[in-house]
């Protein structure tokens, strides 16, 4: 399957990357986009479990990696208020 690395760019100017194991995320989440953080949390949430759900499908399994990124998203966006702004780029 196709992996994307997207990289976010937080409210306060901190970066990271955003990774998903399926294109699918970019249905969810493009380059170039802003997005408050809730939108994000939302977005990212629901993409990375489709994500999942794809590698599931294929392999049988579900992928661990996309449930550790949801992890990491959510409480990396937790400490931004929701309508703060958050922009997606490519890694």
């Amino acid at each position: 399957m196709p992996e994307v690395e997207l990289m976010l760019e937080w409210p306060d100017g901190g970066r990271s990357r955003l990774y998903s194991p399926s294109t699918v995320i970019l249905k969810h989440l493009a380059p170039g986009q802003t997005v408050t953080v809730a939108e994000l949390r939302a977005r990212g949430t629901l993409a990375l479990r489709q994500a999942s759900e794809r590698v599931r499908a294929r392999y049988g399994f579900a992928c661990t990696r996309a449930d550790e990124e949801e992890r990491r998203l959510l409480e990396q966006a937790a400490v931004f208020a929701a309508e703060e702004l958050v922009h997606v780029q490519s890694a």
